[in-house]
C-alpha cells in the first residue's frame, strides 16, 4: 500500500481539510438541488472515499463525493416515486458500476468502449446538462416550483452576481482560488442576499450543534431501477477519464495498478452504500485532482483525512442549517454556468476522441439522442415510463450496435441543404 503512514503529520491533516474546502461547494450542491440531506451527503462522501481507498489498496489519491450526472434523475424520481424508491434506483446504479468492473476485469476495457463509444457517451452527457437548464433558470428568477419566493428583480440581481463571480473565478483566478469557483459564487451571492434581506437565519439559531443527519433507507421500486440505471452509463465512462487524469498528475499508471476494475468497483460500492442511507451517488472529483496537481502532495492519506473531516462535519447540525438558508437565486446563478459546462463536456468528449460527424451513422446517433433526451421522449412499460436521459442512453447504445458504419473506402461526407 502507498498510504505512507509513517510520513504523516500536521501537514497531511491540514491537507485533508483543504480537500474538503475544495470539494465542499460541489459536494453539497447536489443534495441542496434534489432535496436530499446535505449532512448525509457529507457522511456518504467521507465513508465512500474510505471504501474506495480500501478497495484500491490506498493507492489512488482521489476523493469521492456527490455526482452531478444523476441530478435530473433524482429530481424526477423524487417527484414521481419519492425519496426511498429513488434511492432504490440509485443503489442499482451502484451495482451497475460493480457489474462493469467485473466486465472490465475479465474482458478488458475494450468491451466498455465498444458498447459505450464517444458518439454515445458525448451526446448523453450533453443531454444531462441541457435537460437541467429549466431548473437553473427557474431558480435564477426566484421560483420554487410555481411559487415566486423571491421577487424577480431581486432574484435576477442575486443570481446575476453569483453567476458573474463564478465565471470570473473560473476564467481568471489563479492558485487555490481557481479550484473553488462554485464555492466563491455561492459565498458572494449569499452576502448579496443578506444585504437585500432575503436570508432567513432562524434555522441556524434553532439548530443543535451536534445532530444526526436524516438518514433515509431505500424501498423496492422496479420502475425507479429501470429508469435510473441507464443514467449511470455516462458517469461510469467518465470514471475512466478521471483515473487517467490522476495517473498523469502523479506519474503512476492506476489503470494497471491497482487496476481500472478496482477503481470502478470502489466507485460502485461507494455509490451503493450512499444510496442505502439516503445520500447521492458518488463520483471521483476533478476539483480535488486539480488540488493534488497544484500542491504536489500525492499521498493518498490526504484523502483519508479529508474523508474523516467530511464525516465529522456531517454531524454538526449548524452546518446543515446554514446550507438550508442559501436562497434559490444564489444557486440558480451558479447553475446556469455549471449545467452549461456539463453539456459542453459532452461536446468535448466527441472532439477529444475525434468523432467524425460527416459519417451518417454518427450524425444519426447524435441527432436522435439529443432530441429524444431533451424533448422528453418516453416509452410506457406497464405502470411506469422509460424516459429522459435513461431512454436516450439506451437509444444511443442500440443505434450504435445496429447501424453499420461506412465501408472501407466509402465516402462518408454528408451534405444537408435547408
Amino acid at each position: 500500500m502507498d498510504i505512507g503512514i509513517g510520513e504523516f503529520g500536521i501537514k497531511e491533516v491540514f491537507g485533508g481539510l483543504q480537500i474538503i474546502f475544495v470539494a465542499f461547494g460541489s459536494l453539497v450542491l447536489v443534495p441542496l438541488l434534489t432535496g436530499l440531506d446535505p449532512g448525509v451527503a457529507l457522511f456518504t462522501a467521507g465513508v465512500g472515499t474510505l471504501i474506495f481507498q480500501v478497495i484500491t489498496r490506498f493507492k489512488v489519491p482521489i476523493f469521492l463525493a456527490s455526482s452531478f450526472a444523476f441530478i435530473p434523475a433524482i429530481i424526477f424520481g423524487i417527484a414521481t416515486w419519492g425519496i426511498p424508491s429513488t434511492l432504490c434506483g440509485l443503489a442499482f446504479a451502484g451495482l451497475f458500476y460493480v457489474l462493469l468492473s467485473f466486465c472490465v476485469r475479465y474482458f478488458g476495457v475494450e468491451i466498455i468502449t465498444k458498447i459505450f463509444p464517444p458518439i454515445v457517451v458525448g451526446p448523453v452527457i450533453a443531454v444531462i446538462g441541457l435537460s437541467l437548464a429549466p431548473v437553473a433558470v427557474s431558480m435564477a428568477v426566484g421560483l420554487s416550483g410555481d411559487t415566486q419566493v423571491v421577487p424577480v428583480n431581486t432574484a435576477l440581481i442575486i443570481s446575476g452576481i453569483s453567476l458573474l463571480t463564478t465565471m470570473v473565478i473560473f476564467l481568471f483566478a489563479k492558485g487555490w482560488l481557481k479550484l473553488i469557483p462554485i464555492l466563491c459564487g455561492i459565498a458572494i451571492g449569499y452576502v448579496v442576499s443578506i444585504v437585500l434581506g432575503v436570508v432567513n437565519f432562524a434555522p441556524i439559531s434553532t439548530a443543535a450543534w451536534v445532530a444526526t443527519p436524516t438518514f433515509v433507507f431505500p424501498e423496492w421500486n422496479l420502475a425507479a431501477i429501470l429508469f435510473i440505471i441507464p443514467v449511470a452509463i455516462a458517469p461510469a465512462i467518465e470514471h475512466f477519464g478521471d483515473i487517467l487524469t490522476i495517473s498523469s498528475v502523479t506519474g503512476k499508471d492506476y489503470i494497471k495498478d491497482p487496476g481500472i476494475h478496482r477503481t470502478l468497483l470502489g466507485d460502485g460500492v461507494a455509490t451503493f452504500f450512499a444510496s442505502m442511507v439516503g445520500g447521492p451517488p458518488n463520483t471521483t472529483y476533478s476539483e480535488v485532482t486539480g488540488a493534488v496537481k497544484m500542491t504536489g502532495h500525492f499521498n493518498p492519506l490526504l484523502m483519508t483525512f479529508g474523508a474523516i473531516f467530511a464525516i465529522c462535519f456531517a454531524f454538526i447540525g449548524k452546518v446543515g442549517a446554514f446550507l438550508s438558508t442559501i436562497p434559490g437565486p444564489v444557486m440558480g446563478g451558479v447553475l446556469i454556468l455549471l449545467f452549461g459546462l456539463i453539456a459542453s463536456l459532452g461536446i468535448e468528449q466527441m472532439v477529444k476522441n475525434q468523432v467524425d460527424l460527416t459519417v451518417p451513422k454518427n450524425l444519426a446517433i447524435l441527432a436522435v439522442v439529443l432530441v429524444s433526451g431533451i424533448g422528453g421522449l418516453f416509452i410506457p412499460i406497464g405502470d411506469f415510463q422509460l424516459a429522459g436521459i435513461g431512454l436516450a442512453a439506451i437509444i444511443g447504445v442500440v443505434l450504435n450496435l445496429i447501424i453499420p458504419g461506412p465501408k472501407k473506402g466509402e465516402e462518408p461526407i454528408v451534405e444537408v441543404d435547408f
